[in-house]
């Protein structure tokens, strides 16, 4: 499919949107379509060069929100239509790091991660502008690239939230709750 994402093709440059090819989700990913997303100073700091982990052209973002449009083979805990929230810190719950009790930083997609890479060492996304650099593939970032409309993760970098709610706006009133009372309102009806 093609969509829309912010690209940055390189160091210390400005991003430009472009219309990119996202893969579908092969075996134990998910297609989000994000709904919302966030910049971060760590998006910046990669942006600026300094970060030694930066791979380009890539689609940065970490933080965001979307909703599962399409998953892969043996995935389990999301379905189509699920809202989530794209983890840069994924949570295998079977790696040495998850079980040790004393961490939250899984190791499971890691490696790959820091390469801009899916687990299975394939990018999702490609663009032909990148052609003039000699591939037409574009980098993942930390594992979320929320600069897009459309990115693919791995089921571990997924994190299922609510549906009422997440991604309704309301004008920035406070959201109802189920009674249609304010959920700012504490007195008791």
């Amino acid at each position: 499919m093609q969509t829309r994402a912010a690209v940055a093709w390189e160091a210390g440059k400005p991003l430009s949107i472009e219309t990119i090819d996202v893969e579908g989700p092969r075996a134990g990913e998910v297609l989000v379509e994000v709904m919302a997303t966030g910049v971060c100073h760590t998006d910046a700091y990669t942006l600026s060069g300094l970060d030694s982990e930066g791979k380009f052209p890539a689609i940065l973002g970490h933080e965001g929100a979307g909703i599962v449009r399409e998953v892969g083979p043996g995935v389990t805990t999301v379905k189509p239509g699920d809202h989530v929230i794209p983890l840069y810190t994924p949570e295998c719950r079977q790696c040495k790091s998850c079980l040790s009790r004393r961490t939250n930083l899984c190791t499971a997609i890691r490696a790959t991660q820091g390469q801009g890479v899916m687990p299975d060492g394939s990018s999702r996304f490609h663009c032909e502008a990148t052609d003039r650099l000699g591939s037409n593939t574009v980098f993942h970032y930390m594992g979320c690239s929320t600069f897009a409309n459309f990115t693919v993760l791995p089921e571990i970098a997924v994190a299922k939230v609510r549906d009422d709610g997440l991604h309704q706006s309301n004008g920035g009133r406070p959201r109802q709750g189920r009674a249609g009372h304010h959920r700012s309102d504490r007195r008791r009806r």
